[in-house]
């Protein structure tokens, strides 16, 4: 069995896939053969760059936009990516927000935005996905967490942020558990800063933030069938550091 998975003949949706982390896993999934979605929100043009540079690969690529926090525009996004490529066989729920302000100064609308996006987005995409890949007996769910939300690591600055992170990894485990008989495995990766962040890392593990790369291997890892009996676990990349007290 190979850690790099073989998704010849799989369609993978990644949330928030235009840029950054999204779009780099994105790229790596579609390098294993599997046709992508490249979902955005608002960036349609990084988008198209993205879904152009993954057909390189020799795949199918399209985007959908959608806001992920209404279920109608999920649906319709599924709908979409199934009429194109097929039934979603692997979803990487990628896509969020953050307001890194005390959490007495942040007003609701945001601090709403960022637990909707967050985690009810992780929640509805899921839901949509888990049907037709229990239905089918394979799929593959990999959740994109925060490295210090298992620790229930509570800080005043980027609270909202904290508190969805840590929904989606108790989410992972739940549903984890309710699919452990279909052939569906719901994982998640967890980083702690990612080699775009502006933060001064002269203080993390190694003198650096985690690279695309880093966030990459245990996600594919997850996608293989080499985790085929890996489910409700998961991966922090943060190079091994303490949070801060």
């Amino acid at each position: 069995m190979s850690l790099s998975p073989d998704l010849s003949g799989r369609t993978a949706l990644v949330t928030g896939s235009a840029k950054r982390v999204g779009r780099e896993l994105l790229l790596r999934i579609a390098d294993c053969g599997a046709d992508v979605a490249v979902h955005y929100n608002e960036s349609d043009a990084a988008a198209e760059a993205t879904a152009a540079e993954a057909r390189e690969c020799g795949v199918d690529a399209v985007t959908v936009g959608a806001d992920v926090t209404d279920l109608g525009a999920v649906e319709s996004m599924f709908d979409a990516v199934e009429s194109e490529l097929g039934p979603v066989d692997v979803l990487v729920n990628n896509v969020g927000d953050f307001d890194a302000r005390h959490w007495t100064e942040i007003e609701w609308e945001s601090w709403r935005n960022v637990v909707e996006t967050t985690f009810y987005g992780t929640v509805l995409c899921s839901r949509r996905a888990l049907p037709d890949m229990c239905e089918s007996g394979w799929g593959r769910i990999v959740n994109v967490g925060f490295a210090d939300s298992d620790r229930m690591h509570a800080h005043p600055v980027n609270f909202p942020y904290f508190v969805a992170k840590t929904g989606v990894l108790m989410f992972t485990r739940m549903a984890a558990a309710d699919t452990q008989d279909d052939g569906v495995t719901v994982n998640a990766v967890s980083p702690f800063a990612v080699e775009n962040t502006v933060s001064d890392v002269s203080s993390f593990p190694r003198g650096r933030a985690a690279g695309f790369d880093d966030v990459a291997a245990p996600t594919l890892f997850f996608l293989s069938d080499a985790a085929e009996y890996i489910s409700g676990e998961n991966v922090a990349v943060d190079g091994g550091r303490l949070p801060e007290r």
